[in-house]
């Protein structure tokens, strides 16, 4: 009969206790951790339109976003 048992592993970040199942959905970070850290990168995202006739788009260099505006002035 065989049991079976978890080897738990820390967060990088917080050193929370990280077990196999978790893991591997989450690589080395806690879910807090891999969250907040989501959080952080989505700051830099600006999601607007291409133009009036097209979807949304997803721009995380805001010097394409100025150039979408046509009556910008240079400064």
């Amino acid at each position: 009969m065989t049991t079976n048992q978890y080897v738990a592993t820390d967060c990088q970040l917080c050193n929370a206790e990280i077990l196999p199942p978790t893991l591997r959905l989450t690589g080395s970070l806690c879910y807090q951790c891999r969250e907040k850290q989501a959080k952080e990168e989505r700051k830099g995202w600006c999601i607007a339109p291409i133009s009036n006739k097209c979807g949304y788009t997803i721009y995380t260099d805001f010097s394409l976003l100025k150039q979408l505006n046509p009556k910008r002035t240079e400064a």
